[in-house]
This record gives C-alpha cells, sequence and structure tokens, in this order.
C-alpha cells in the first residue's frame, strides 16, 4: 500500500512538473551575447575540450553577435595578469562591441560598469558563454537569473577543467533555470525559419566555417544537384 502511495505521488508531481512547462524560446529581438573571460590565458586550462575544437567554439560563439545583430557585450577579468586579453579575433570581430575589463571581481555581474551595460541593451534575454564554466559561467549565469533574466549558455563555448567539472556546473546552472544548450541548438532557435533573415544564405556559411559536419552535408547536397549523377543501385 505504501509503494502504490509512492507511486502515486511520484505520478502527481511528474504531472505537476509538466503543467508547469513553458517552452521559452530564444527571440533574437530580445536577447544579448555576453562573451564572459574568454582570455588566452584561461583558455589554457580548458581540457575537456580539445584546443582547435574549443578556439573553434568561441569564436563561433562570438559570431552569433554579428550575425543575428545581438547587443554584444565582452568582459575580461585582470587581463593584464596571466589571465591575458581576449583573442584579437573576437575583438576584431566586434570592433564597436562594448568591452568592459575587470581589475578583479570574478563575478562579472559584480563589476558596476559590466552590469550598467548589460541593463542598457533593455533585452531580457541573455545568451553567454566562458572560461570557466564553473566559475566565469556559472557565477554570472546565476546572478542574471536571480535578477529577472532568462539565461542561455552555450555549452560548447564554455570550457573548464575535465568533463565532471562541466557536468557539476552545467547541473548547478539547470538547478537554478538556466537553460544550457549546444550552439547548434542555440543558432538554430534564434533563426526559427530556413526562409527568416538570417536564413539559409547567413547561417550556411556560418555552419560551414564552425559547423563542419553540416557545412559539409550543404557542400554534398549543391554538388549532387550541380554535378551529381545517380550511381546504378543508388536509387531506392
Amino acid at each position: 500500500m505504501q509503494l502504490t502511495f509512492q507511486f502515486l505521488a511520484l505520478l502527481a508531481g511528474f504531472a505537476a512538473t509538466c503543467a508547469a512547462f513553458t517552452f521559452e524560446r530564444i527571440d533574437k529581438n530580445n536577447s544579448m551575447l555576453l562573451i564572459v573571460d574568454h582570455q588566452v590565458g584561461l583558455f589554457q586550462l580548458v581540457r575537456d575540450f580539445g584546443p582547435e575544437e574549443y578556439r573553434n567554439n568561441i569564436l563561433a560563439h562570438a559570431a552569433v553577435g554579428k550575425v543575428f545583430n545581438l547587443p554584444t557585450i565582452m568582459t575580461t577579468s585582470a587581463e593584464t595578469g596571466p589571465n591575458g586579453p581576449l583573442p584579437k579575433e573576437i575583438l576584431q570581430m566586434h570592433p564597436n562591441g562594448v568591452l568592459v575589463k575587470r581589475n578583479g571581481e570574478v563575478d562579472a555581474w559584480d563589476n558596476s560598469d559590466f552590469r550598467a551595460a548589460v541593463k542598457a541593451t533593455g533585452k531580457k534575454q541573455v545568451i553567454l558563454a566562458g572560461i570557466t564554466t564553473d566559475v566565469c559561467t556559472t557565477f554570472l549565469a546565476l546572478s542574471l537569473v536571480q535578477e529577472g533574466y532568462t539565461v542561455f549558455a552555450n555549452a560548447d563555448a564554455s570550457g573548464t577543467f575535465n568533463a565532471q567539472v562541466a557536468a557539476t556546473a552545467n547541473d548547478r546552472m539547470r538547478a537554478a533555470g538556466v537553460h544550457v544548450i549546444s550552439q547548434f541548438a542555440l543558432t538554430t532557435d534564434l533563426m526559427r525559419d530556413w526562409r527568416n533573415t538570417p536564413g539559409a544564405p547567413e547561417m550556411l556559411p556560418f555552419y560551414d566555417t564552425y559547423l563542419t559536419q553540416y557545412g559539409y552535408v550543404a557542400r554534398a547536397h549543391a554538388f549532387a544537384v550541380t554535378n551529381g549523377t545517380i550511381l546504378p543501385g543508388e536509387s531506392v
């Protein structure tokens, strides 16, 4: 009998969770992009990605702001020390972007200039990524949720010491209501429809540069349409 009551209680809890769920889409007209401490010194701490893959991922994260014309705020932590500056590619990508150089605050939200820059966008959805996942991304994400923002943490562009640390940090953020998502999910939800702008003309080159798997799918399709022939036995 006790097991029956426990099972019913479980079912009731599950039903309540399902009923309360709302799929909040990423709205390109209500979003900002935050580039948090993607610094060349901190880059050396990232071990849950290979260096080539992670470099690609942080450049892709920065490019999202450019493709979707999102207000973009960059921030660094004590960059004159071992943490170093942002990669020059990111700075060149956003020559007019806001760059807040924090002198000591670990959580970017503790810096008044950074808070002012975020609030000045007038947007309520935040897309962010940083090094390290458990500190730079998580601390800021939790602070933003507490301030009433909806936060989407780019898991592909947030890096840390190992996969276990990343998983613990992501669990902590999810428990607070942060949406931890992949770069592909992020960009496709911003786009919504291949016929939109940005749509196929903008996003296929983006994927060709930063998501090789999909870029080569598009290349293969283009070749097949313009030059391809169906081989015997290929058509099924």
